[in-house]
């Protein structure tokens, strides 16, 4: 490197200084460890300690702890107009928020390096046009030594409108790779905690749930939350007679009556 005099002596008599050399990285051969960076030649990031990759990846689970389920799948009452929670879960920017930094300060890499999907065509329950995809992802987990851990594999499904079912299901791969490999707990309590003695919650019949769908006084909205139910008890297609005689399920009947008093404006 020139000094600012030699600068300065190039400049007045119109010498233009050499341009500086920037290294090339080479990828190492097919089989041999990546080459081990060095942090003391680069202070401005921080010097992860170069242990074996399972000691690393134990160090990111130790800093981590457990990631709460402080997000929030909300839904709209179609009667009220009202917002209401219907579940809290932890999402992928909360496994993100908690991994990441954790495994910049132990230098841990997490790679995808195989990705396997699958496509199909489908409708919702409210018989819309939906795409499924289906993701299976395999993973290299990589300490600051460059050795790895066995690749590890973990799957994500989505359902679409538009566009973004591919990385939907990405998004909940990664998710799952990171909760699971990780065993990263709630903090919730357990539900053994709190002992509450009480009789089992019969559950509905098929020809209850029928005459329920039926009864000209159910609105749009309680036929969704049925629609949920069903869904829930595993009833969707269990066949009861409608209200001309005939077999049909008990989706396929409350989607029909959903539509016909939708269609008359009481959505």
């Amino acid at each position: 490197m020139t000094s600012l005099t030699e600068r300065a002596e190039m400049a007045a008599s119109g010498e233009q200084p050499a341009a500086p050399t920037v290294p090339q990285y080479t990828a190492p051969p097919a089989g041999e460890p990546l080459p081990v960076f060095d942090f003391e030649d680069n202070p401005a990031y921080p010097t992860p300690e170069m242990v074996p990759v399972h000691i690393a990846w134990l160090r990111v689970r130790h800093d981590v702890r457990s990631v709460a389920k402080n997000d929030q799948h909300k839904e709209k009452n179609r009667d009220t107009g009202q917002t209401y929670v219907k579940y809290n879960f932890r999402g992928i920017e909360a496994a993100l928020n908690a991994f990441g930094p954790a495994t910049l300060r132990h230098g841990v890499n997490v790679l995808a390096v195989d990705m396997t999907t699958s496509y199909r065509d489908t409708t919702s329950s409210r018989n819309s046009k939906m795409r499924e995809a289906t993701l299976v992802t395999t993973w290299q987990i990589m300490g600051p030594r460059g050795d790895s851990l066995p690749l590890l594999k973990s799957a994500g499904e989505s359902l679409d409108s538009g566009d973004k079912g591919t990385a939907k299901a990405q998004s909940l791969a990664l998710r799952a790779l990171l909760f699971n490999t990780g065993m990263i707990p709630t903090g919730d309590p357990e539900p053994e905690a709190a002992h509450v003695e009480r009789g089992e919650a019969p559950q509905r019949s098929a020809t209850d749930y029928r005459d329920e769908i039926l009864n000209p006084k159910t609105t749009p909205g309680r036929l969704e939350q049925i629609s949920y139910e069903l869904g829930n008890a595993r009833m969707l297609h269990v066949l009861v007679p409608n209200e001309n005689g005939d077999e049909e399920t008990l989706d396929a009947l409350g989607m029909r009556i959903y539509q016909e008093r939708t269609k008359g404006g009481e959505a």
